[in-house]
């Protein structure tokens, strides 16, 4: 009778012991930026990027904390596995070595923004042969965001002379001020930004067409964070679910895209 009440006992402890083990909800920290339409800190919903991400976690069972810095301090401490990743990101090989990738999502048009009064056009299609449309324009300063990933020709066009910057408002800014040429920038976020911060710069700046990419996007997960080969595979699967369920689309037309 005493080694049953000895057994009972240590099973009721071993059971509290563990319950809580169970229960616990995973959790994910990633950073990212403000980066207008897609995602940011004031919009309503924080954009559809940044529902994408946490609907595809939560469906999955994560608990998701997400933290807004400027870029280059967002890459940074992910990079450094102070968080587990970080996103919006564009593909690029430069990132393996620190990151490995997700499946992708729904991103949109990159390409160059210029003033109207340059008459800046592109020398050919750039959509056929980049580099040598690149290299037909090498007589421009280009603006470019400090550590943004662009498109693999143009990151490799050393032969460009690149102005770097904190962010796109700084660029507009740059461009419309005659200090650059051209920038780089995704086509919907130059419309948020001359729209919501730069109206009066409306009339003097337009986006070159056309457009170099469509740009997918995707979360990178820091190699040094813990865990991080599951958490890439929990999150491709729950974007997975929401791409089933038709989430994603009704998602962004919730955003206007």
């Amino acid at each position: 009778m005493k080694n049953c009440k000895w057994t009972i006992m240590i099973a009721a402890i071993f059971f509290l012991m563990v319950q809580p083990a169970f229960g616990q909800t995973k959790k994910i920290t990633l950073t990212t930026l403000d980066w207008e339409p897609y995602i940011g800190e004031k919009l309503p919903g924080r954009g559809y990027v940044y529902e994408i991400v946490s609907e595809a976690f939560k469906s999955v069972g994560y608990q998701v904390n997400i933290q807004f810095y400027p870029w280059a301090r967002a890459v940074e401490t992910a990079r450094s596995g102070k968080a587990d990743g970080l996103f919006p990101e564009y593909y690029d090989n430069s990132r393996k070595s620190d990151f490995v990738f997700s499946d992708p999502f729904p991103g949109g048009p990159v390409g160059f923004l210029a003033r109207k009064d340059s008459k800046i056009t592109f020398p050919a299609d750039p959509r056929k042969d980049l580099t040598k449309v690149l290299q037909g324009m090498k007589q421009y300063s280009f603006g470019v965001v400090r550590d943004y990933i662009n498109t693999k020709e143009f990151d490799a066009a050393n032969f460009l002379k690149k102005d770097v910057a904190d962010s796109d408002e700084q660029n507009i800014t740059k461009l419309y001020a005659k200090r650059i040429n051209l920038i780089f920038i995704d086509k919907f976020v130059a419309q948020y930004l001359i729209k919501t911060k730069f109206p009066k710069y409306a009339k003097d700046l337009e986006f070159l067409e056309p457009a170099l990419e469509v740009k997918p996007l995707y979360i990178v997960f820091s190699k040094k964070a813990p865990g991080y080969e599951q958490k890439v595979k929990d999150f491709n699967e729950g974007l997975q679910n929401l791409t089933k369920k038709g989430t994603i689309k009704a998602i962004m037309k919730k955003y206007g895209f």
